[in-house]
């Protein structure tokens, strides 16, 4: 699986995790070259996911990705995984 935005590979791995429709990537696929800071958080049952921003050829996707670093026993399967929305393209 691929995670793509604006022509650029984010993340790329055979070892996702689908969870409520969503591929969460493990850490080691993700391009950190892409991402920056957000200060961003939203709670769920999951728990609290904490949000990156990407930054590909000059244009900023704010909170396009997140991750639960302390998930709840329900998610315990994606700590240490990334998952993306806001346009980012999930291909096979």
């Amino acid at each position: 699986m691929k995670a793509i935005w604006k022509g650029a590979v984010i993340a790329e791995s055979e070892d996702t995790v689908v969870l409520d429709g969503n591929h969460y990537f493990p850490a080691e696929s993700l391009k950190r070259e892409f991402t920056s800071f957000s200060n961003h958080r939203s709670s769920s049952e999951k728990g609290q996911a904490h949000y990156l921003s990407l930054f590909v050829n000059g244009e900023l996707n704010p909170d396009a990705v997140w991750f639960y670093p302390e998930p709840s026993e329900a998610a315990a399967q994606i700590k240490g995984r990334y998952a993306f929305w806001k346009g980012v393209e999930i291909v096979d």
